[in-house]
């Protein structure tokens, strides 16, 4: 049996069964994709698997992600936050969570919905480049500098086309396993 993933995988099983499960599976949530986007914005400067160890903790630390919650954190809760070492403690990434929960409301009223205007930028449907190797996978796309653009456009914080493009891959809008990955999907 092909055991093969996509080279970016380590042998930590958290690492394989985020792979395996969830990435570049289709997620369509609103809630769960406001809390993918803010994530993968944390992950600037950073590795994927630094965030996804410390996940959980952002989890409890952020309510849920929930964004009526976040957009009230006031300076309390942010030094709150800035001793919490459980979390990447950044004060722009921080305060930039906050922002983007004001910001995901406003989306969510004016588009129909946080998730459908994000994947209106791959026209609703999932992505399927057909990439041979790593080395075939870009850093960003047309797309993800349009949804960058757009996002900025409205307000939000850390959300450049490199993050938006790995958002993309991890919430399914586009799949990029590998041709010889299992998780490949025709």
């Amino acid at each position: 049996m092909n055991e093969t993933r996509c080279g970016w995988v380590n042998s930590d099983p958290l690492y394989i069964a985020y792979h395996d499960e969830e990435w570049g599976k289709p997620e369509y949530d609103d809630l769960k994709l406001f809390e993918l986007l803010m994530l993968e914005g944390m992950q600037a400067g950073l590795s994927w698997y630094t965030i996804l160890k410390k996940r959980e903790n952002y989890r409890a630390a952020f309510d849920g992600f929930d964004p009526d919650k976040i957009m009230a954190y006031d300076d309390e809760k942010i030094e709150e936050l800035m001793n919490n070492a459980g979390i990447i403690r950044n004060r722009l990434k921080i305060k930039a969570i906050i922002n983007n929960a004001r910001i995901y409301g406003e989306i969510s009223k004016d588009e129909g919905g946080f998730g459908r205007y994000l994947w209106s930028f791959v026209g609703g449907e999932p992505v399927l480049p057909d990439r041979e190797s790593l080395k075939d996978v870009p850093a960003s796309t047309p797309q993800s500098d349009a949804m960058s653009k757009a996002l900025k456009k409205k307000g939000m914080k850390f959300v450049g086309s490199t993050i938006c493009y790995a958002f993309m891959q991890a919430s399914g809008m586009v799949n990029d396993h590998v041709q010889d990955c299992i998780c490949r999907t025709s």
